[in-house]
C-alpha cells in the first residue's frame, strides 16, 4: 500500500480548486484514502497551513485531521540532518524564512516519505541545479509526483 505525504502546496490546491459541492467524488476519495492511512503528513505542514494559511475550510479539516501531521522520528530526524549535510540543499530553508520564523516542512515531508517507503505529493517540480523538493527526493532515491500524478497513480478520473 503505497504512502503519499503531503506537502502544504497540494493541500492548498486541492481546498482552493476542487469544491466539495461540484467534486463530491473526490472528497469522498481522498477521504477514503486519509481514513485508510494512505495519505498522511508531517507537523511542520499543519502549522504552515494554521500560520500562513487565511482558508478557512482547509485550517479546520487540518485541526480535524490533526493524527495526519505527526512529529519526525529519529530516523526521519537523521535523513533531514543528511539532506542538510549536504551544503546545496541548505537553500531548502530560505531566508525569508529564518528571518520571520517560519516553518519549513520540505525536508521532513522527504524524510516521512523515505522512512515509509512512500511518495512525496508537491507542488514542486524539479530544476536544474535546484534546492526543490523533487531534486532532493531524486537525490536521496524517494519518489515523488504532483497533485496530478497523484490523481494518476490512483486512477483518479471526474
Amino acid at each position: 500500500m503505497p504512502v503519499y505525504v503531503f506537502d502544504s502546496g497540494p493541500l492548498i490546491d486541492l481546498f482552493e480548486h476542487y469544491y466539495p459541492g461540484r467534486f463530491p467524488t473526490l472528497w469522498s476519495s481522498f477521504e477514503a484514502l486519509v481514513k485508510s492511512g494512505k495519505i498522511v503528513s508531517v507537523r511542520e505542514v499543519l502549522k504552515e497551513i494554521e500560520s500562513h494559511y487565511r482558508e478557512d475550510r482547509l485550517k479546520a479539516w487540518g485541526q480535524g485531521n490533526q493524527h495526519l501531521f505527526t512529529e519526525p522520528t529519529p530516523d526521519e530526524i537523521d535523513l533531514v540532518n543528511d539532506i542538510f549535510a549536504i551544503p546545496h540543499f541548505r537553500q531548502m530553508v530560505a531566508k525569508k524564512k529564518i528571518l520571520k520564523g517560519g516553518f519549513v516542512a520540505d525536508p521532513f515531508v522527504i524524510a516521512r516519505a523515505w522512512a515509509n517507503g512512500g511518495c512525496v505529493v508537491s507542488t514542486e517540480h524539479k530544476k536544474d541545479s535546484a534546492a526543490r523538493i523533487p531534486n532532493v527526493c531524486e537525490h536521496f532515491g524517494v519518489d515523488c509526483t504532483d497533485l496530478e500524478g497523484f490523481m494518476g497513480r490512483e486512477s483518479w478520473s471526474f
